[in-house]
């Protein structure tokens, strides 16, 4: 991961509110902080990369019921080793939490940033994900595969997901994605 890179890219990174505005700065101030920003050792928190993958009209949104947190979320994890970029480690976890083979990027420019705390659990204190969010295309009809993270995935038509999920940041990705 090219932290210099990355500072430029969320320099550049235009927020859709004021709220997520907030977050970017705030994000920025943290990858400027910490040189050890992508790793997971670092237990204030660390970058973490997801991927919003709508289907090719942009009517539905591919979620996963995550076990751990216990409600539907998008696809994305923590940054590996082996990832180049954080959309490499999105692209990654999209496959890995959806068996989905012929997901692609839609852009390689990010698509949200958020920032959200994570529960303590024993070998764990509480932390923040600041995560960096890509925009993903799939087929619906490719099958899918529920991961070990996950008790379900599902194609959620836009208009339910914050029903599924009323979260500022999903609310946020489901308008952006409708105003595209």
């Amino acid at each position: 991961m090219n932290r210099a890179t990355f500072l430029e890219e969320l320099g550049r990174y235009i927020a859709l509110d004021a709220a997520e505005e907030e977050m970017r700065a705030r994000m920025h101030a943290f990858v400027a902080a910490h040189e050890d920003c992508f790793r997971r050792s670092l237990l204030i928190g660390h970058i973490t990369s997801s991927c919003w993958i709508v289907d090719l009209p942009r009517g539905r949104a591919l979620l996963t019921w995550h076990k751990r947190l216990n409600r539907w979320l998008q696809m994305g994890g923590h940054v590996e080793l082996e990832d180049a970029t954080l959309l490499d480690a999105a692209l990654r976890e999209a496959r890995e939490e959806s068996g989905l083979v012929r997901v692609r990027p839609v852009s390689p420019a990010i698509f949200d940033v958020d920032i959200h705390p994570i529960p303590a659990r024993k070998d764990e204190p509480e932390h923040f994900h600041f995560d960096v969010r890509f925009l993903f295309e799939a087929d619906p009809s490719e099958p899918l595969t529920v991961s070990a993270e996950s008790r379900e995935i599902a194609w959620v038509p836009l208009a339910e997901v914050v029903e599924r999920n009323p979260d500022a940041s999903m609310r946020r990705m489901v308008a952006k994605t409708a105003g595209r």
